[in-house]
């Protein structure tokens, strides 16, 4: 099953976080498309089934209706992947340069999940609940 819901974010330096997000939380950048300037004008991250878009920071139409975590002071959502083993990837995470803001923890409906931050401060979780699975 694929997502028809597609979260996008924007980056000052999103080639960077590109690399961090392949590095860090196991993203595979199925598609990044540059300007003549080497500006990311978009790009798709691809983790299993699912994908988050971003792109940098432009001067344009579409450009100015967003802003980043960073410039508004603290991030306005937060993205939750699903993934099979929490400590690895939160210990994946952390090692590449997250800071972990809630470490791996087991909550009281059975799953366990950690919360981090990508370095230009978006809000990560990452956990072993699965939705589609408990509602079908």
């Amino acid at each position: 099953m694929s997502s028809h819901v597609i979260p996008t974010l924007r980056y000052q330096d999103a080639h960077k976080a590109i690399n961090f997000l392949v590095q860090a939380f196991a993203f595979n950048a199925a598609n990044v498309v540059t300007n003549d300037k080497g500006v990311v004008e978009h790009a798709e991250l691809s983790f299993r089934d699912g994908m988050v878009m971003l792109g940098s920071v432009t001067d344009n139409e579409f450009g100015r209706l967003l802003t980043t975590a960073r410039a508004a002071g603290k991030p306005t959502q937060s993205e939750y992947v699903i993934v099979d083993d929490v400590a690895e990837h939160a210990a994946r995470a952390e090692a590449a340069g997250a800071v972990i803001l809630m470490p791996p923890t087991r909550q009281d409906y059975g799953a366990t999940d950690y919360t981090c931050s990508d370095p230009e401060g978006n809000v990560w979780s990452f956990g072993d609940y699965d939705p589609w699975a408990a509602n079908s």
